[in-house]
């Protein structure tokens, strides 16, 4: 059996799906939260410029994987139109559920599906714009699923890849502070979940930087890729064009 990471273990790659579902099956009634709290509200400021570097029209085809609770999903509907699609997709039920029924409590109703991005089941290039917001560093073969993204695209397409990256130097040391001393506690205070909050960290630490993560978009498909640092490299939004 192959291993891989699941934060600074290392485990079989089937035991780290299980304990991924695990972490969300935990923390989706206080995901919203726990990312107002956790990032001061900043991930609202990401997520808009997310959607603004979008650039969506009338009729857009968007797929949104690892959804969650719907976010993205929401603000690209108002942007598509009746003539648009988006898809909001994720791996996790439990996530999937919340999100699906927050967009109902907003007017919305979108397909909505469990899926895995790296299978996923959609026919090639199908959509114009393919987003994984905070997604992507808990998957297990993150070239698979890049490729994938890159399969249901079509030419011209744009993936949008927003996700926790390496801080400036400067900033190393009390982001590690915050990391693995404030956020588990906050975790366990408000989620009754500190483990779930120190598996985050250490994912943060274990995903590509922002070139290597831009080097792997350009080895699985995409002609052309940017990357736009936010908070000081805290997050990051890379963009590839499928040329």
């Amino acid at each position: 059996m192959s291993t891989t990471h699941f934060g600074f273990q290392s485990v079989d790659e089937q035991e780290k799906a299980r304990r991924v579902r695990g972490v969300f099956d935990s923390v989706a009634s206080k995901y919203d939260v726990m990312n107002d709290l956790m990032s001061a509200g900043l991930h609202r400021a990401w997520k808009a410029y997310t959607v603004m570097v979008a650039s969506l029209s009338e009729g857009s085809q968007v797929l949104d994987i690892a959804g969650g609770t719907g976010d993205l999903a929401l603000a690209f509907s108002k942007k598509v139109g009746a003539s648009g699609r988006v898809v909001h997709t994720d791996i996790n039920e439990a996530m999937l559920r919340v999100g699906r029924d927050r967009l109902i409590d907003a007017g919305v109703v979108l397909p909505t599906l469990v899926c895995d991005a790296e299978k996923l089941p959609f026919p090639d290039a199908h959509f114009d714009v393919v987003s994984v917001a905070f997604g992507l560093r808990n998957m297990t073969h993150k070239d698979q699923a890049i490729a994938e993204m890159c399969r249901v695209l079509k030419p011209g397409g744009k993936l949008l890849v927003l996700e926790f990256s390496k801080v400036a130097k400067p900033l190393t040391k009390v982001y590690d502070w915050y990391s693995f001393k404030v956020l588990p506690q906050l975790g366990k205070l408000v989620a009754g979940d500190d483990a779930s909050y120190r598996y985050l960290a250490e994912s943060i630490r274990m995903h590509p930087g922002q070139e290597e993560l831009k080097s792997l978009m350009q080895k699985n498909g995409f002609g052309h890729v940017d990357y736009h640092n936010m908070t000081g490299g805290i997050v990051a939004l890379h963009v590839g064009i499928k040329c």
